[in-house]
This record gives C-alpha cells, sequence and structure tokens, in this order.
C-alpha cells in the first residue's frame, strides 16, 4: 500500500502600501503571529482563514498528510525591508530542509506583497520554491482578493486560488479549494493548467463589494464560467492600488483540467465583460464635510462613516482626524470614533478611570492624515486590548490585540476610543470589549471601506464611504507612480484593451 501523500504548508502574507514612508521590518511579523514546524498547524487549526481550510483539507483525507513548515502575516503596512524578505525566506527554507521528502506544497500568499528588492515578492517567493522543487512537483496557492497577480506567480505554481467575497468570509473555502485541486493533482485525477488575462483596469475601492454591483456582476461572471465544462477553478482579483508595481490592476485567470485553450478562453470572457463596464467601477464619494451633514439630517442611525482615506487594513496609520475635525466643528453629539495614538493613551492611562483630561488626538503618524484634535473628557474605561472574536469576519483572525487602550467621553457623549496599536476595525468586539455600546451611537466612523462591513452592516442604520485623503484615498489619480503600466483605465480614459492571444 502507498503511504501517504507529504503535503507541505507555507504561508507569508502581507499587503504592503508602497506610499507609506515607514517599511515594515521582521519584528512586526514576529510581534503578530509567526509560527514554525508543527505549531504551525495548532495555531491555525479550525480558524476561519486559507491556511485552516488547508489543514482541514488534507487532515480530512485518509491518503495525505500536512507537513507544517512556517506561517507569517503582519498587518497591512509599508515596503518589507529586505532584510526582514530575506530572513523569512531563510527561516521558511530552514523548515523545508527539515522536513524531509515532500510531495506537493500547499501555499498562502496575498498577493500585493512588496519588498525594497522585490517590487513581486509573491512572484519571487514562487520562483525560489519551485527552483527547489522543478516539475512535475505540484505548488498550488492561495491569493488574496486585492492581489496584483503576476506572471511569475501564475508561471511558479500549478493553481492559484483567489477569495471570492469581499468582505472576506470565504478564506477557510479557498484554503479547502487550494488542498482539493493539489489532492486530485497528486492522485492523477486531473492535470491543472492556467491563463491570466489583465485589461487595462483599475475598480476604485469603494466599488469592490463583492456582495453589490458593479463588483457583484464579475462574480456572477467566474460563478458562470465555475460550472462549464474543464474548469477546476477560476478567480478575479480586483488589485490593490497602494502598491506601485507593475501588476497593478484587476486580474482573471482560470484554472482548467489539462486545457490550456479553455483557461484562455473563460478568462479572455471574463475580462471582456469586466472591460465592457469599465465605466461603473469608476469611485465617486461625498467628501467629510458632505458626508457628515449627511449623517446629521439622517433618521436611520446610527449612520456609519467609512473613513476611505485612512483604511487600517490597506496600510493607513488609522489616526486621521478629517471626519473627526468635522463632527466637532459641527457639535456633532454622541458619536464613536476610534484612533491609534499611543501618546494620548499614556495620557489617559496616567489620569486614571474617571480622570479628566484635555489632550490633543490623532494625526500624528505623518501630515497626510489632518490636524490633531483637541478634546476634553473623563477616562471611562482603561484595557489591555486584547478581545477575540467568534464569529466569521474579514481576515479570519480570531485572537485580537490592540494595545493598552483608553475610552474618552465628552460631555457631548462624544467616545473616542485610543489605542495603542494600529487595529483593522473588522470586529465590533474591538469596541463591545470595552463596555460601548455601539448601536446606541448617532455616527461612527470606522477606519476602512468594505471589509469592516461584515461587522457593522447589522447594527447599522445607513452606511456612507467617505472620499477622506490620505494613503488609501478611493482615487488611484492622486497617487504618484512609477512602476505601473502606462495605459492604466481611469488613470487613462482612452486606455484600450484587446485580449491576449
Amino acid at each position: 500500500m502507498r503511504t501517504r501523500f507529504r503535503v507541505g504548508l507555507l504561508g507569508l502574507l502581507h499587503e504592503s502600501n508602497t506610499f507609506l514612508s515607514t517599511p515594515t521590518g521582521y519584528e512586526q511579523f514576529a510581534s503578530t503571529d509567526l509560527t514554525r514546524g508543527a505549531a504551525v498547524a495548532e495555531h491555525w487549526r479550525g480558524r476561519n482563514h486559507e491556511i485552516g481550510g488547508m489543514l482541514a483539507g488534507i487532515e480530512a483525507e485518509e491518503d495525505a498528510e500536512t507537513v507544517p513548515l512556517y506561517a507569517t502575516y503582519a498587518v497591512p503596512s509599508g515596503t518589507i525591508t529586505s532584510e526582514a524578505f530575506e530572513r523569512m525566506l531563510a527561516e521558511m527554507f530552514e523548515e523545508l530542509d527539515k522536513a524531509g521528502p515532500l510531495d506537493g506544497l500547499l501555499v498562502g500568499l496575498h498577493g500585493a506583497t512588496v519588498s525594497e528588492a522585490y517590487p513581486d515578492a509573491d512572484g519571487e517567493i514562487l520562483e525560489r520554491l519551485r527552483r527547489r522543487f522543478p516539475r512535475p512537483f505540484p505548488i498550488v496557492g492561495t491569493l488574496d482578493l486585492h492581489a496584483n497577480v503576476s506572471r511569475a506567480m501564475i508561471d511558479s505554481s500549478d493553481a492559484l486560488v483567489a477569495y471570492r467575497s469581499n468582505p472576506h468570509l470565504d478564506q477557510r473555502e479557498r484554503g479547502l479549494e487550494a488542498a482539493g485541486i493539489l489532492l486530485r493533482t497528486l492522485r492523477g485525477e486531473i492535470r491543472p493548467m492556467q491563463w491570466l488575462e489583465q485589461p487595462p483596469l483599475l475598480i476604485a475601492i469603494s466599488k469592490q463589494h463583492t456582495g453589490r454591483e458593479p463588483a457583484a456582476l464579475l462574480y456572477q461572471d467566474l460563478a458562470t464560467v465555475l460550472e462549464r465544462p474543464g474548469v477546476l477553478s477560476a478567480s478575479v482579483a480586483m488589485g490593490f492600488y497602494y502598491a506601485d508595481v507593475a501588476e497593478m490592476g484587476v486580474s482573471f485567470w482560470v484554472v482548467a483540467d489539462g486545457d490550456a485553450e479553455i483557461a484562455r478562453r473563460e478568462a479572455r470572457w471574463m475580462a471582456e465583460r469586466a472591460w465592457v463596464r469599465r465605466k461603473e467601477l469608476v469611485g465617486e464619494l461625498p467628501d467629510a464635510e458632505e458626508a457628515v451633514r449627511m449623517a446629521v439630517e439622517s433618521p436611520a442611525k446610527p449612520v456609519v462613516l467609512m473613513d476611505v482615506g485612512d483604511n487600517v487594513g490597506g496600510g493607513s496609520p488609522g489616526d486621521s482626524t478629517f471626519l473627526l475635525e468635522e463632527l466637532l466643528r459641527r457639535r456633532v453629539a454622541n458619536f464613536l470614533v476610534v484612533l491609534c495614538d499611543p501618546e494620548a493613551v499614556g495620557r489617559c492611562v496616567a489620569a486614571g478611570v474617571r480622570g479628566t483630561v484635555t489632550v490633543a488626538v490623532g494625526a500624528k503618524a505623518d501630515a497626510l492624515h489632518g490636524r490633531p484634535q483637541s478634546v476634553t473628557g473623563t477616562v471611562r474605561t482603561l484595557s489591555d486590548g486584547r478581545f477575540e472574536e467568534t464569529e466569521v469576519r474579514h481576515g479570519g483572525w480570531k485572537h485580537n490585540d490592540q494595545g493598552v487602550t483608553a475610552v474618552l467621553e465628552t460631555a457631548g457623549r462624544q467616545t473616542i476610543v485610543l489605542t495603542s496599536r494600529r487595529m483593522a476595525p473588522f470586529s465590533l468586539q474591538q469596541i463591545l470589549s470595552l463596555g460601548v455600546q455601539p448601536q446606541t451611537k448617532d455616527v461612527i466612523v470606522v477606519k476602512g471601506v468594505i471589509a469592516p462591513r461584515a461587522a457593522y452592516d447589522p447594527i447599522a442604520g445607513w452606511t456612507i464611504l467617505v472620499d477622506t485623503g490620505g494613503v488609501t484615498a478611493d482615487s488611484p489619480g492622486l497617487f504618484r507612480y512609477a512602476r505601473r503600466r502606462e495605459s492604466l483605465y481611469p488613470l487613462e480614459l482612452d486606455a484600450g484593451y484587446e485580449a491576449e492571444g
């Protein structure tokens, strides 16, 4: 009887915003999430994440076993330093050296990872793995829906599978799908072949909600392709235009069983249909002044104001004050805002619970996200900032740590949550764990775009995406690119598209 297939499991995930001046070092990965060897399985088993799905997919089969090797993640931030990238790759290959013979690899990547030396860091990882394991050794991976997909990624893997939901709620399912493709390949049941199609198109981040048109139409097309003969998998990656790379933009690719022509035809069909809809994929949002006016006048409460320009999930500092300044200027009562401001937290800690403090909050990370705002209030709560999310939420994270946290409340019931660490607002437990009931507020400022909606939609009376400035602004026209393709819609309105092949 044949011994079981030994499947190696790797992951290195980071969404790199190249417009941030502060690079991302090794410590940011090590202090956030880094496991090696057997600890990878112990850490990720059962989670709503692609790595958890990969584990489950292999462990459910009698003819396969998982060889957990290496997995790390850091909160979206600036370009990864060369030192950090090479150190993590060295650690990854150390685990491969110790693993013994393998039959295949499952690799969890983001697809918008950038290091100082490698703009296409994900492609570099896959190319190094392919050099180590030449074909026909199978390598199957997963990518984030916001991947900037490169030819190197496609050419160095047998199949890549991207999330199909934004907010990202299907990560575990995509890990299961990737595991299934790898196992079927190892058994000789299928022969995956990929084709990548990339029209010169940027999709505004504000238009990337897969449950709403126009993005929903792209995924309806994807669902149609999945039902066609010979198709093993199909993906749409809407791209990440806060990473200045040549591949920046939307990508369509199909994995077919032994027939490259099927993959080419179906990927091209999806891309051409998206190109026809390109005008619908351009963002148009109210500014801070207009959005606050709309919120004040709305009978439906609470109104959630999505601070698009300070989207922590896209790498922003989480301390923008454009919306806070407008709320204070209009003397709006009963609002809630979360700001990352370690200095202000320190002032609140010094004042103690029930102490009164006047402090300048926010806009301290850089000069791009407003001005510090002076507020006077009572310290209602001090916390270590740790909380747990048990529901299926964007990102798939269960244990969270936003650092020492203070809740400051003014006489006008203006609640300002101050954290010591940046935390993407993917969980209501970020607020509920502090004893604050967000559903009782009239206005809530949330530092995100689409991803937080899985948590906030159930309590929101109305959600408004706001065109605030910052390193995650909605309009790609606000950024200066050096590496992008010369012709990209809507940066060039006369951009043309003719499918390859």
